[in-house]
């Protein structure tokens, strides 16, 4: 689940990459924050120097990024001088801005590719090494550009990146058996179950599409939107006007491919809370703080209406009691007195709860149910991962994040069919973890698939 301290769009502020048409054309210039170097004459005296930025259309690109994140939010008719109109229909001005900002204070370093139209900046967000990918189309304008982690060469290398994160971490790389059981490639604490944000979500399709396998409806069963089924966002069904339909896939694929709540909370409505925590024991998961399975709609209430009056009064009944809660008290609450929070808050007990290892199993148990529905909802978003796709032709993905939690969990599978499942799991209880340090969950992701493929 999204909350105000993310863009709406998984990661937009992390990963912006797409590819757009020709626009007008753009000034250039050097860098404001570029990361010095002293270099040393005969005579003894340093002289202190910026790297160049090549002048090309990239690297002029380059130097407006370097001097705009600076400075964000750009007015829109600088963007529209310096970006394609292509990007900013997918990216429009606002998240742009939004995206940029959070790259305040980066440090021009190093060129590590150039081209006229495409280069690889290595920059620097504090200590947090990031690469900074652009291209330009032919007109010079901005139709590509991505924030990205640079790949770790070893399991050591991510271990120490993954646990510079958070104080709480979790990690498993896994190859998927013939069998549909995963094998451990590399893995920290991949056992100790932690909060899951809108990894739940896995297991909520889990369930929609072994009833739809059962016959007690079908893909294209429509729901109905009502007030009292709307989330906040991450999504845009909330949006809609109440009494709208939605077929049950186009609420799958927006739960999965941008977390849409409110799609979530009609499918949970639709499939049951009880038939989801079957799922869940079923798929291995046995933590009773799973029970009752939680909406998202429920979980803001108690996390965000007069808090922590209610959150308390929840917490301190039984699961029986918990449930007439639910629905005699929190479901009485409005949505317009949520105040959003952007610190940790009862991240170890208002939540949904797995481990590593238990992700493996649900996309393994996903794989199982073999409906191509599935391999089109998860397929959606591939989470900015990177992989190549010669080699990588299929990625899944699903995140999850609140405020202290990031969590990201993905299966790819190879040309030649083999499976890996890879699950990064970082808990701060204290701060929030930020955009940048889920850009390198993702980056780390993507080299536990390398490292584990080649092991």
């Amino acid at each position: 689940m999204i909350t105000s301290s993310k863009p709406a769009r998984f990661l937009a502020a992390a990963t912006l990459a797409v590819t757009a048409g020709a626009g007008a054309a753009v000034t250039g210039g050097m860098p404001v924050h570029a990361e010095t170097h002293a270099e040393t004459s005969p005579t003894g005296i340093t002289a202190v120097t910026a790297p160049e930025l090549p002048d090309t259309p990239a690297g002029r690109q380059l130097g407006w990024v370097l001097r705009a994140v600076s400075r964000a939010p750009v007015p829109e008719p600088e963007l529209r001088a310096h970006v394609a109109a292509g990007f900013l229909k997918d990216y429009p001005p606002a998240l742009l801005n939004q995206a940029l900002a959070e790259y305040r204070g980066i440090t021009f370093q190093r060129l590590t590719a150039s081209q006229e139209r495409r280069l690889v900046a290595r920059v620097l967000l504090g200590r947090i090494p990031i690469d900074l990918i652009i291209s330009v189309d032919g007109a010079g304008l901005i139709d590509g550009l991505l924030f990205r982690a640079p790949d770790a060469r070893s399991w050591s290398e991510v271990d120490r990146r993954l646990r510079a994160i958070a104080p709480g971490t979790g990690l498993l790389a896994a190859e998927l058996t013939a069998d549909g059981r995963c094998r451990p490639v590399h893995a920290i604490a991949a056992g100790k179950r932690r909060p899951l944000g809108s990894m739940i979500k896995l297991y909520v399709l889990g369930t929609v599409a072994q009833q739809i396998k059962r016959g007690a409806y079908g893909w294209d069963t429509e729901l109905t939107i009502k007030d009292e089924l709307k989330s906040l966002p991450s999504g845009e069904l909330q949006n809609r006007p109440d009494g709208s339909r939605v077929t049950v896939l186009e609420a799958a694929k927006l739960m999965i491919s941008i977390s849409d709540n409110t799609a979530t909370d009609l499918l949970i409505h639709k499939a049951g809370r009880e038939a989801i925590e079957r799922t869940l024991r079923a798929w291995g998961v046995h933590d009773e703080r799973n029970v009752p399975l939680l909406t998202t709609r429920e979980l803001f209430v108690l996390k965000g209406v007069t808090y922590p009056r209610l959150a308390k009064k929840y917490l301190s009944l039984d699961d029986r009691a918990q449930r007439a809660y639910l629905s005699k008290v929190v479901a009485g609450q409005k949505l317009a007195d949520v105040k959003i929070y952007t610190m940790p808050r009862e991240l170890d007990t208002l939540e949904w709860f797995a481990a590593p290892r238990d992700i493996c199993r649900a996309y393994a148990e996903l794989l199982k149910l073999d409906d191509g529905r599935i391999g089109q909802v998860m397929s959606i978003n591939d989470g900015a991962i990177g992989l190549d796709r010669t080699t990588w032709p299929a990625v899944w993905f699903k995140g999850g994040s609140e405020p202290g939690l990031s969590d990201v969990s993905y299966l790819a599978r190879t040309a030649e069919g083999k499976a890996y499942v890879v699950t990064a799991m970082s808990v701060d209880r204290k701060t929030p973890i930020g955009n940048v340090a889920t850009l390198e969950q993702i980056g780390l992701a993507r080299s536990a698939f390398t490292l584990a493929h080649g092991s």
